[in-house]
């Protein structure tokens, strides 16, 4: 038998080790506020959207669409904001 083959990520490249511990609960802080800050964006400029589209006439069906991806929205801003306040036990 040969000597084993590396195990290679799916673009192809060697894996690197895997970071320290802290180092991970940085970056996915880090990642999570991102996206957070990306959602509420998105919310306000769909709120924006929604306003102008609710003061005249307007495709219902659009009108629908828009609100329920605002709703959506709205609870994965809530969920993610969960995961970066730590729960104080008083």
């Amino acid at each position: 038998m040969g000597l084993p083959v590396p195990f290679l990520a799916m673009d192809g490249r060697a894996p690197h080790p895997p970071p320290p511990r802290c180092a991970l609960m940085i970056e996915s802080r880090d990642s999570l506020l991102r996206r957070l800050h990306e959602l509420r964006s998105e919310h306000r400029d769909l709120d924006t959207v929604i306003a102008r589209m609710e003061t005249g006439p307007s495709d219902q069906l659009q009108l629908q669409r828009l609100k329920k991806r605002k709703l959506k929205l709205k609870d994965e801003i809530a969920w993610l904001e969960a995961r970066l306040v730590p729960d104080i036990i008083a």
